[in-house]
């Protein structure tokens, strides 16, 4: 059977499921089909992404900090301005390199095919459990049938979070969220405590900075190994670091870039990286700091909370 006739049978039951998904009614109402945006009148079909950036006023940051402006998280939605993110399955079995298949839908429910490249990629595809754990930043192949394709790992079961992070040609960014769950016996596990310091495959990153609610928040994580700074990072999709901010409370999906990129003649590669973040409301939020260093991409993990200073 091929890509297309796999989605076949299945699109209103995954419409019911998304619908269901937690957590979407406390912050922007049911999962429910938007009034098409100027963004749907170009659906995007035809040859591969024309490679260019487009506005923003998605998860990506590029840099003028769009975050600040709409600090509204994204991905809490399946739908959004026309377009809907539908599995190929809302049901996974439990592995390290489980296939996953989804679309992208315009509103007239045609696979998009075309996308514009945002930080080296077309599509950034963000999984997570939805107690915070098994977070994991991939970036899936597109067929000619608008079908992307990628494997996580899914080792632990229960319910994860996945988010689709694109830009379709001709429109602007956008962030969309689904369910995925993975059969088995779950255990979820408590949140980590917030510190300011934390270790991953044997480098030290450090936070300093704090985040107020529906200000901007300057954060800096600064990368050691072996007791000193490191100073020479690498590019990784065009920056030194890409930071994944979830609120916990539902899962609203906040993307935001560092200060500056590399070889514009400003910005250190290391060890200091800074973020212009803004937190869209009072609670915890985990972070998610990817970086590369030796060749190798590593993930760092924090719980901060943002609280007002009269709290």
């Amino acid at each position: 059977m091929n890509a297309t006739g796999k989605f076949a049978g299945f699109t209103l039951g995954l419409v019911a499921v998304f619908a269901a998904a937690t957590g979407v009614g406390a912050l922007v109402g049911p999962d429910i089909d938007e009034p098409t945006s100027h963004a749907a009148d170009d659906p995007g079909h035809g040859s591969a992404g024309d490679g260019t950036e487009g506005h923003n006023t998605g998860g990506h940051d590029p840099g003028g900090h769009p975050e600040a402006a709409d600090a509204t998280p994204k991905g809490l939605r399946s739908t959004q301005d026309g377009y809907t993110l539908e599995l190929a399955s809302s049901i996974a079995a439990t592995g390290t390199e489980v296939p996953v298949q989804f679309r992208i839908l315009d509103h007239t429910g045609t696979p998009v095919t075309r996308y514009a490249d945002q930080h080296e990629k077309q599509l950034h595809l963000i999984a997570v459990r939805r107690d915070l754990t098994g977070y994991q930043h991939v970036h899936p192949s597109l067929d000619e049938s608008g079908t992307w394709s990628v494997s996580l790992d899914l080792a632990r079961a229960g319910d994860y979070r996945v988010f689709a992070d694109f830009m379709p040609a001709g429109g602007d960014a956008l962030t969309l969220g689904t369910d995925l769950r993975v059969a088995g016996s779950y255990d979820p596990q408590v949140l980590p405590t917030a510190e300011t310091t934390t270790t991953v495959d044997g480098y030290t990153v450090t936070l300093d900075g704090t985040l107020e609610p529906g200000q901007t928040s300057t954060l800096t994580l600064a990368v050691g190994r072996d007791g000193s700074p490191v100073t020479d990072l690498q590019p990784y999709l065009g920056a030194y670091g890409h930071l994944v901010a979830l609120r916990t409370a539902d899962l609203g999906y906040l993307h935001v870039h560092p200060e500056g990129h590399p070889g514009d003649g400003v910005t250190p590669a290391g060890p200091g990286i800074d973020f212009a973040v803004t937190a869209p409301s009072p609670g915890e939020y985990r972070l998610f700091l990817d970086f590369q260093h030796a060749g190798a991409v590593h993930t760092a993990e924090f719980t901060v909370s943002a609280h007002s200073e009269e709290e």
